[in-house]
């Protein structure tokens, strides 16, 4: 199958495609530049493969948790394309999309994201075996002091809520993880990864029914709450 994936939820702005049994991938830190960078990455991927934009069987796109405007930009590239090319889309979580960066090892893992406002994006996954994941958990938005996570023998942590909250991350889990990276972002190789499954599985939508997920319906806090703070 021919699948271009696309993900833009965080700093990160990236792109793979699926190329029957290949996967292409373009990923670039670009910290408000993903509008201007992920189409001509996209571009570049389909030239690369010699393959035309209506030769796509679907289009998948990470749809959130992340930053608000990435977060959207996605979602609606992806419903654009399809809805142009009369593709379906399957949507993938990009907290799963994170959790694949995490060591191939028998360890939980703790995909965080740093969501400002002094909270966290978080969810826990267990590979399946198979290249994919087990949930433990749901995806939430939370204070990293709060954050409840299901008993595990081990962790792996990756994401930027690392980066920013590991000690209190640490208190949660009860001890230090057996590896942890906030430098780590969803990426678009993954999101494809995990969206060939769910299209094989029949979880492909129409475009109008792929949705964003924020998590929350707050983007800044209030001068009241930055004097607090």
């Amino acid at each position: 199958m021919n699948l271009l994936a696309i993900e833009t939820a965080t700093e990160s702005c990236s792109v793979a495609l699926v190329h029957g049994e290949t996967v292409v991938a373009r990923s670039e830190l670009a910290p408000r530049r993903h509008a201007e960078r992920v189409l001509p990455m996209a571009d570049e991927l389909l030239a690369e493969a010699g393959l035309g934009k209506h030769a796509l069987d679907a289009i998948a796109v990470g749809r959130g948790p992340g930053a608000f405007t990435g977060v959207r930009l996605a979602v609606s590239l992806a419903q654009g394309m399809a809805m142009a090319l009369d593709l379906p889309v399957v949507t993938v979580s990009s907290l799963a999309a994170l959790a694949l960066e995490a060591p191939e090892d028998d360890a939980a893992i703790l995909a965080v994201i740093d969501a400002r406002m002094g909270e966290i994006y978080a969810a826990s996954y267990r590979r399946d075996g198979n290249g994919g994941l087990l949930a433990l958990d749901e995806e939430r938005v939370c204070t990293a002091e709060s954050l409840l996570l299901p008993p595990a023998a081990a962790w792996n942590v990756v994401g930027s809520g690392w980066a920013t909250y590991a000690q209190a991350l640490i208190g949660r889990l009860g001890a230090a993880p057996r590896s942890a990276d906030g430098a780590c972002y969803p990426q678009a190789r993954h999101i494809a990864t995990l969206a060939v499954s769910e299209f094989k599985a029949g979880k492909a939508q129409a475009p109008e029914h792929a949705l964003p997920v924020y998590l929350r319906d707050k983007v800044a806090l209030t001068l009241a709450e930055q004097g607090r703070s």
